[in-house]
């Protein structure tokens, strides 16, 4: 049975997905964030950083979802159908790109975003106008061009080969359905249809409606 360490608001959904694809049995313990939106102590009971997702199976416990991705295939997917082969290397070298580009490139500036658009709400009122001002030109000159140019980046991609990393779904795909689904729930898809089409087929999914299922529906922290 592998333990799965579920905070709400967070990339664990993928790792449910991603046990559900594998048809594994698992337990979720769930986690819900506190009034200042962060992980509660229990999960550093869990693991010393206290974040979210972990999984436990038998006595490993893993946290970061690329490496849970990896050890999840590399144990349990026996005949292949998540990663491609190294045999086939141009798709592999693709696989390993967006595995790895979901939280090196993309997640970081969706974060950022989300900070910026969250500090004149927790700023004191006095200074809010101001700090509403510095955080929207921020994103304005710095954030939003740049997750402009990652959108065009991924619908050329999407609109070639449909997926990440080989044949639909791959680990690759459980690695950017966060950051995919986060875009669809904070801005605009309409001049992305290659982009919107993927978050569609993504929640049509049978295993990501298992996941919605146990865990519940996926909720991207508000801008």
């Amino acid at each position: 049975m592998i333990h799965v360490h579920h905070l709400e608001k967070s990339r664990s959904h993928r790792v449910i997905w991603l046990l559900e694809l594998l048809g594994l049995d698992y337990e979720i313990h769930a986690y819900r964030r506190t009034k200042s939106m962060q992980a509660p102590r229990e999960l550093k009971k869990v693991h010393p950083l206290g974040k979210s997702p972990v999984i436990v199976d038998g006595e490993l416990t893993i946290a970061e979802s690329g490496a849970i991705i990896d050890y999840l295939i590399k144990r349990y997917d026996e005949e292949g159908h998540l990663s491609p082969s190294a045999d086939h290397f141009e798709a592999w070298v693709d696989y390993r790109y967006w595995l790895h580009y979901a939280e090196g490139s993309l997640m970081p500036l969706l974060l950022m975003s989300l900070i910026f658009s969250q500090i004149p709400k927790q700023s004191p009122a006095l200074v809010r106008p101001v700090a509403k001002g510095i955080s929207s030109t921020i994103r304005e000159r710095f954030i939003d061009p740049q997750l402009d140019q990652h959108l065009a980046f991924i619908e050329a991609h999407l609109s070639e080969k449909g997926s990440f990393g080989g044949a639909w779904p791959s680990g690759a795909d459980v690695q950017m359905s966060f950051p995919m689904l986060a875009l669809k729930g904070t801005r605009s898809l309409g001049s992305y249809p290659a982009i919107a089409a993927y978050t569609q087929r993504l929640e049509s999914d049978p295993a990501w409606q298992r996941t919605v299922e146990r865990a519940g529906p996926l909720e991207i922290l508000e801008r």
